[in-house]
């Protein structure tokens, strides 16, 4: 494989793997232990991800309760999580936090739809950029049947990049529209 293919190859699986990342990150309406596992919080004299300093489980499809290692956390764990801004106010029992989620609105289903839209076209224009920057590359090629060939085959590559962004946004619309 042409050293620009392969380059193309890699960055293209990356933008891919964040476009999943950023899909994890947005609120469906369902529990989902990705929307917070990356809050960081100040412990110990560190930041450290929530998923490091406590158990992350979904109770039920709306509830998902959180519980420190350590108790002398808590209260940093819950400050970290209304900073986090996730939609939904941490309830400190004093063992575990707790955080209900309400049902989605309609209206807020439309929003996540727009917001699911603008980070495939986001992963579509980065994956456009690198088969330019791959074409580049090629055109460097002096031999032309080469040149060409590695240019199909960049093409290629970039429909099936492109099909993976389309049907990943294609799910995760049916995830956000289901009641």
């Amino acid at each position: 494989m042409h050293p620009s293919l392969e380059l193309f190859s890699a960055h293209s699986q990356k933008t891919i793997e964040h476009l999943h990342a950023e899909f994890s990150k947005l609120q469906t309406g369902r529990a989902n232990a990705s929307l917070i596992e990356h809050v960081t919080v100040e412990a110990y004299g560190q930041r450290m991800e929530l998923k490091a300093v406590a158990s992350i489980s979904v109770q039920d499809a709306r509830s998902i309760v959180i519980q420190p290692w350590d108790k002398s956390v808590l209260g940093d764990v819950e400050k970290a999580l209304q900073a986090a801004n996730i939609g939904v106010n941490p309830v400190n029992d004093g063992i575990v936090i707790r955080l209900n989620f309400p049902p989605m609105t309609e209206e807020r289903r439309i929003q996540m739809k727009k917001v699911v839209s603008q980070l495939s076209e986001q992963a579509k224009i980065r994956i456009r950029q690198d088969r330019q920057a791959a074409n580049d590359q090629a055109k460097e090629i002096a031999e032309e049947d080469e040149k060409e060939r590695v240019q199909k085959e960049l093409q290629h590559l970039v429909d099936l990049a492109n099909g993976k962004i389309d049907e990943a946004a294609k799910q995760k619309d049916k995830e956000v529209m289901t009641v």
